[in-house]
């Protein structure tokens, strides 16, 4: 495994369009780092640089110490998994897992020893004969990760390949993909636009907008501290609530908002700083989602969680209690956190 850095990266098409905007940043030998953002971002761009499928327009690309700008795909010694799993549907298994090291002339016994030691580890050694064809979505991806793995390459590249399973298969490979790296400790680049999946998945979260990114760390601390107004909001279920704020005692720009996560938001029949009226109910099994409008109007609607059966009727008059250490506090003009 290998250490990966991007130096100063920037990617512009020949249209025009710049992708990637001065990426400055390292993952560690043996992390597992999560790119997050929403669609055209520049998360799956990114991810084509550090493979060498694109080549940037600026800036250095260097694995395992070695400088790699220029270097072709097969020079990186990397391994990619799509998010089709692109695995030969004529083959079986065993073969798609030892395509790789044939092409490559590697010696027949260290084929079998490496397909064998791969298939252990990812528990599919009794679908070894099968066909594509007649594997699960999630015994697929565990087929094509395999493929990747038997390489023994310096890092994985993984763009979005968890993105055609059903709900709770999905949550399974998750579970699975990071048993996985604990157990083996490989260098993981990770492309999703699903954030629950980045928070699941990542040591570190690399939060994306516009080509640049906006706050790299550990998920719960992108969750706790977010840097700015866009990873609040894109980073947590339900979205953060966002009003206009009045500071007072402290030395801060005019125009604040004030960001409260629907978790924290408190409801009391008699008494807060918000007056609200329930406006839908979402039922949602353990807890109930509510919005809420507020009197007087400042953001349509307010999100609250309300935990139990019992949560208060459309239509009913509440108020929202804030705690001050719930609050989060961003200057309004550029959205930058103030705390």
């Amino acid at each position: 495994m290998a250490a990966v850095r991007l130096e100063a990266v920037s990617k512009t098409f020949p249209n025009g369009h710049t992708a990637i905007r001065q990426i400055d940043f390292g993952i560690d030998d043996g992390e597992f780092l999560v790119l997050v953002g929403p669609s055209g971002c520049g998360k799956s761009t990114l991810l084509r640089l550090i493979a060498g499928l694109d080549s940037p327009t600026s800036g250095r690309i260097v694995i395992g110490g070695a400088d790699v700008t220029g270097a072709p795909p097969q020079a990186r010694d990397l391994a990619m998994v799509f998010q089709s799993y692109a695995l030969y549907p004529h083959m079986t298994v065993r073969d798609n897992l030892a395509y790789g090291l044939r092409v490559r002339r590697t010696d027949r016994a260290v084929v079998t020893q490496r397909v064998a030691e791969v298939a252990a580890a990812l528990d599919i050694e009794a679908l070894l004969d099968r066909r594509p064809a007649q594997l699960s979505g999630g015994q697929r991806q565990r087929v094509a990760l395999g493929r990747a793995m038997v390489r023994q390459p310096k890092a994985f590249l993984l763009d979005e390949p968890l993105s055609n399973l059903d709900p709770a298969l999905r949550a399974q490979a998750r579970s699975e993909l990071r048993r996985l790296h604990r157990r083996l400790g490989m260098t993981v680049v990770y492309v999703t636009h699903d954030q629950e999946e980045a928070m699941t998945l990542g040591g570190r979260v690399a939060v994306m907008r516009d080509g640049a990114i906006e706050q790299v760390a550990p998920p719960l601390d992108v969750y706790a501290r977010p840097l700015n107004m866009f990873v609040a909001r894109f980073i947590g279920a339900p979205a953060m609530n966002f009003v206009p704020a009045t500071l007072v005692g402290i030395d801060a720009p005019a125009g604040a908002v004030a960001g409260l996560r629907p978790q924290d938001a408190t409801l009391d029949a008699t008494d807060g700083q918000l007056r609200a009226t329930v406006d839908l109910i979402e039922p949602r099994g353990h807890d109930h989602l509510l919005h809420l409008r507020l009197d007087p109007p400042a953001v349509d609607p307010f999100l609250a969680v309300v935990a139990g059966t019992g949560p208060p009727p459309v239509g009913a008059q509440v108020f929202v209690a804030v705690r001050r250490d719930r609050l989060h506090l961003f200057d309004g003009k550029d959205g930058t956190r103030l705390e």
